[in-house]
């Protein structure tokens, strides 16, 4: 693990005050999640991995915001907007609230480019708009059956579809802060002061999309 391109961890779970897992950081995480044989398909292209495995650190005065705070306020979404995706972080990969997934992923918005920023809110506002069509109500206000509704149309429909390539696009965001943070190290294996060579696969007891 190379101290000088390590990525700055902030806060990610309310029991860790330092924010970092002893032994293995983010970037080193994402690299093994990418690099390993998995049933997951990521996608190393994707803006998330971009922001994991880069060795420009956070920039300030982000680097150091305590994501676990219960005065934290998004850098980047509207609080409505921020709702909207924490609910869909956690029908994908439950548990991804309490990682604090969605907290994570607006702190990489606020520091990434206009035209990934664009991309995501696209993203997300389609899976509002199948909410609303389907539903009436925006996603973060529907039922959790309804809410899985939603999703099993979006992530059936052709994979060259607007909405599918929406879910994929969100999905991936989640997917990869959640496996990096602590939460999802420990689901696939990790202990500390002890590597794995290997990951042994999802162990939710749900199934998630």
């Amino acid at each position: 693990m190379s101290e000088t391109s390590d990525l700055p961890l902030v806060v990610l779970t309310p029991q860790a005050s330092s924010g970092r897992p002893e032994g293995v950081s983010r970037r080193e995480m994402a690299r093994r999640l990418l690099g390993a044989a998995t049933a997951w398909s990521l996608g190393g292209s994707h803006p998330v991995w971009g922001h994991l495995l880069n060795e420009t650190p956070l920039l300030a005065p982000h680097a150091d915001v305590d994501l676990s705070s219960a005065n934290w306020k998004p850098l980047f979404l509207q609080p409505e907007q921020h709702e909207a995706l924490q609910c869909f972080s956690e029908a994908v990969i439950p548990g991804s609230t309490k990682a604090l997934v969605s907290r994570f992923i607006d702190l990489l918005l606020s520091v990434d480019s206009s035209a990934h920023q664009e991309k995501f809110l696209a993203s997300l506002s389609a899976i509002q708009a199948e909410g609303n069509q389907r539903f009436g109500n925006a996603f973060q206000r529907l039922s959790n059956p309804q809410r899985d509704s939603v999703l099993t149309v979006v992530s059936t429909s052709p994979e060259q579809s607007t909405i599918r390539e929406s879910f994929e696009d969100l999905k991936e965001w989640v997917v990869g802060s959640y496996y990096s943070s602590e939460m999802g190290m420990k689901e696939l294996g990790w202990t500390p002061n002890r590597f794995f060579p290997s990951f042994p696969g999802c162990t939710h007891s749900e199934e998630h999309l």
